[in-house]
């Protein structure tokens, strides 16, 4: 073979070449973790596999009112967890709008000077979570995984994933690893009538029957069970959604009295259907932002 078309083999080849790395996904970019405080899982394909979120810095624990049951519980567990303590993995379930993962927030801005960092996985992702796991291992922060609005249709096997490496069968999480997740399932997965009608009474005395229930509820409720900590979150009464009003009315400077304001707030929640903290904070930006807006225009109008 003459010269000539061995160089144009080899360039043909060259041009395959580029071609074919055209083709290729682009390398992995380096997690700046000095970069952000809390971080979202893209996936173990993904070019950048953990990018920084903004979360706000105003957010505070003394912010969260009328669940200072669950907020200490889960202080205490969250302390546990700094000082290199035992501390278990956490569900918040409950009603929306109460408060779930305002609190998971508000704990990172309280221990982020300490060590502690937030990523966020969604539920497609549960599968990653060795990946994950991999990557932080040998890191000195502390790390919160942050499930959101977690919960599995009938037929998603997502939650295998998460229910193996809850209780270590996959992979261990770690000293400086722990799961907080939130949900409006106690169980996170849909449960139907025609599963409670698979429990049966096992033989035994007359009055002292054991209850057995049917595989897949068993199953269910498996999953839930491998959280160490639940914390239930329920919808807030009228004078816990005005107190939550009138605390955040005084933050954001309210010029009017609250007794001004608690029949507009009444009427708020009525149209909303909810008395939430959500509501409560949502109506407080609201009628202070309509007080501010009112004075600019009698100001142009003088």
């Amino acid at each position: 073979m003459t010269t000539t078309k061995l160089d144009a083999l080899f360039e043909r080849a060259e041009t395959l070449i580029d071609h074919l790395e055209t083709l290729l996904p682009p390398p992995p970019q380096a997690v700046d973790w000095n970069g952000a405080l809390a971080f979202k899982w893209r996936g173990a394909a993904h070019p950048c596999k953990l990018s920084g979120l903004r979360i706000s810095r105003k957010l505070r624990l003394e912010d969260m009112r009328c669940i200072d049951r669950q907020k200490n519980r889960l202080v205490r567990n969250t302390r546990q967890f700094m000082q290199d303590l035992p501390a278990n993995n956490a569900l918040l379930w409950g009603s929306r709008g109460t408060g779930k993962s305002s609190l998971i927030k508000a704990l990172l801005n309280e221990y982020a000077g300490a060590g502690l960092r937030l990523i966020e996985v969604d539920p497609q992702h549960l599968h990653e979570l060795p990946d994950i796991l991999d990557l932080l291992t040998q890191r000195p922060e502390k790390f919160i995984l942050y499930c959101d609005d977690l919960s599995f249709e009938a037929n998603d096997g997502q939650y295998k994933t998460l229910k193996a490496v809850l209780e270590g069968s996959v992979a261990e999480l770690g000293r400086n690893v722990l799961i907080y997740a939130t949900s409006n399932r106690r169980h996170l997965l849909p449960e139907f009538q025609s599963e409670n009608q698979q429990a049966r009474y096992l033989p035994g005395n007359q009055d002292q029957c054991e209850l057995h229930h049917g595989d897949s509820v068993e199953e269910k409720i498996s999953l839930s069970e491998r959280f160490g900590l639940w914390l239930s979150f329920h919808p807030f009464n009228q004078e816990e959604y005005l107190e939550i009003i009138r605390y955040w009315l005084q933050q954001l400077g309210a010029d009017d009295t609250f007794e001004q304001a608690r029949a507009g707030a009444l009427r708020f929640a009525l149209e909303r259907g909810s008395r939430s903290g959500r509501v409560a904070w949502q109506f407080a930006r609201d009628h202070v932002g309509q007080a501010a807006l009112d004075k600019i225009d009698e100001a142009e109008q003088s």
